[in-house]
């Protein structure tokens, strides 16, 4: 059912489009709080999530199935809402000096370890972040994630090992960084 609304607002269907955005909010808030531990952060990466769907409906081509499509744009969309809150605490706290680290009184465990895991997204780079972020937070196989990607599934078993292995020389702090070979 999803696959022929997503296909008919693909097309250009303004009241499969309405009727595609009801269906998949539930859904798109589920996967935009994967990524931020804040409700109202995760709201808003949904919104632009939505958003992001109703405007590029159009390339949806069917190569994959619509749910996994969707998952990619959640999935981009959870982390640029990241780094725009990011970079929006940044100016807001310009003068004062942020917290070595985290409140545990403000800050739970699973929230702390999900903004390591966004750090360490950005920080990895697009290359090797999207596909480990389709594969370990949105669950996709790597056959989806290559068919998403376009790349063979061996290329992207590459990535995704070389990005798990910057994810968890960051994570741990010790290992080359993002930049480093």
């Amino acid at each position: 059912m999803i696959e022929r609304t997503a296909r008919a607002a693909a097309d250009g269907d303004r009241d499969a489009l309405e009727a595609l955005l009801a269906q998949v909010r539930p859904e798109v808030l589920r996967l935009c709080g994967r990524f931020l531990p804040n409700r109202e952060d995760a709201e808003e990466a949904c919104q632009d999530t939505l958003l992001a769907l109703a405007t590029g409906i159009g390339s949806f081509d069917g190569r994959s199935s619509f749910r996994t499509w969707l998952y990619r744009v959640a999935a981009n969309r959870s982390r640029s809402t990241y780094q725009a809150l990011r970079r929006r605490w940044m100016v807001e706290t310009a003068r004062a000096l942020p917290p070595e680290r985290a409140d545990p009184a403000r800050t739970s465990v699973i929230a702390g370890t999900r903004l390591d895991l966004l750090e360490g997204l950005d920080a990895i780079g697009a290359d090797l972040a999207e596909p480990v972020a389709l594969r370990d937070v949105m669950g996709l196989s790597y056959r989806e994630v290559a068919q998403l990607l376009g790349l063979p599934e061996g290329t992207v078993k590459s990535r995704i090992h070389e990005g798990r292995r910057r994810l968890r020389a960051r994570l741990t702090d010790a290992g080359p960084r993002a930049n480093d070979s």
